[in-house]
């Protein structure tokens, strides 16, 4: 197998896009990918995206973009896997180039959210969902975290405050981000006072309905060092499934981020200890703990105090979501799992900012689907 490294990302502004439609914020991450990289041609192609059928009513996504982006005939696919589409694009774009199949490919992923009522969205969300056993019932994602978060509190003790704390951390990190959808620091208080969504989760515990794209270029370590860029390899993968069904499973875990962790770690050769960052699918605030729970930065029930000691602040012990998270700097749920391998290319370059982790070399990304009936683990290493 062969050592694949990124050589380049593009992202566009996160936010509700009107004037552009599904094709042209695709095209405007991608063609920033590829000018970042410096290649003149891609083999391949894979796009996350998780319901342009029902948002824009456009199926049929590789073509599409392989003859908006200028690329015919390059083999272009779409990847779905609910929310973790994304991770799971950069997953196969990673087995092609290893595989020696291709040599440089594209992944991508796009999302254009709000060409549909807020109902329309939440009934293209709840797809990602079991339709006869939740959905029928009556039960929103809001509602399904939220029975997640009660019997976190329960079993526990967690408090509510920690969820809150999730998303000053996340917004307070975003206030920073250019490609954020929201650039606005909120308080402890401001969480606890916004709308009631689902008891006990409120407006702020929540992430938005987005618009946005993100890209990446893969290809191999030799490749990129004869490009002349930072060598930012994946040294590990995984990716598990669960069930989609919150009824069949412990509400307080996330299993298959444990096992898809598990894998990428194995892969790696590293464990929690060794991670320098950690970008997570913080879809909702309780989300953020549980997967640090499952991929083993602390032990169960005690991800909430260490939210609260700032031990995943920027300069804490293990810095979560320096990009501001789903919470912050977006949810187009097809693009998320890219974004995420975005910023944390953006760290092992050192080009952060004021977000930046001082001596980053190692990073993961975690990228759910649903209410974690899929995931995908991804492990970055700068190499000097």
């Amino acid at each position: 197998m062969r050592e694949v490294a990124i050589v380049g990302i593009g992202m566009n502004k996160w936010g509700e896009l009107w004037d552009k439609d599904l094709r042209d914020v695709f095209v405007e991450s991608a063609g920033a990918a590829i000018d970042d990289a410096g290649v003149d041609h891609i083999d391949s192609m894979y796009i996350g995206c998780m319901t342009s059928g029902l948002f824009n009513a456009q199926e049929h996504i590789g073509s599409l973009m392989a003859d908006y982006l200028g690329v015919t005939p390059v083999p272009a696919t779409r990847v779905e896997s609910a929310c973790a589409s994304g991770g799971c694009a950069v997953r196969q774009a990673f087995i092609e180039v290893a595989s020696g199949m291709s040599d440089i490919v594209l992944a991508g992923g796009v999302e254009k959210m709000t060409d549909v009522s807020g109902d329309g969205a939440t009934f293209s969300l709840a797809t990602a969902a079991d339709q006869e056993w939740e959905c029928y019932n009556g039960v929103t994602f809001p509602g399904l975290y939220a029975m997640m978060a009660r019997a976190h509190m329960h079993k526990y003790g967690t408090k509510r405050e920690h969820f809150a704390q999730v998303a000053v951390k996340n917004h307070a990190n975003g206030f920073s981000n250019p490609h954020a959808q929201y650039h606005v620091k909120i308080s402890v208080e401001d969480v606890l006072k916004s709308a009631k969504v689902a008891e006990p989760l409120n407006l702020f515990d929540c992430s938005p309905i987005t618009d946005g794209a993100a890209a990446v270029i893969l290809t191999t370590v030799e490749k990129a060092k004869a490009l002349g860029k930072p060598i930012i390899k994946i040294i590990g993968t995984g990716q598990a499934t669960a069930s989609i069904a919150l009824h069949s499973r412990d509400l307080t875990e996330i299993e298959a981020t444990r096992y898809a962790a598990e894998k990428a770690y194995k892969m790696a050769g590293k464990g929690p200890d060794d991670i320098d960052l950690c970008e997570v699918h913080d879809c909702f605030t309780i989300a953020e703990l549980v997967v640090m729970e499952e991929l083993g930065f602390v032990e169960r029930g005690k991800s909430g105090p260490a939210v609260e000691a700032g031990e995943t602040n920027i300069g804490g012990r293990i810095p979560i979501n320096t990009s501001g998270g789903l919470k912050s700097k977006g949810h187009p749920v097809g693009a998320t799992g890219v974004a995420q391998i975005f910023a944390l290319v953006e760290q092992l370059r050192g080009d952060a900012g004021e977000r930046q982790v001082e001596g980053a070399k190692v990073a993961l990304a975690q990228n759910m689907g649903g209410s974690g009936g899929s995931t995908v683990c991804t492990i970055l290493e700068a190499v000097s």
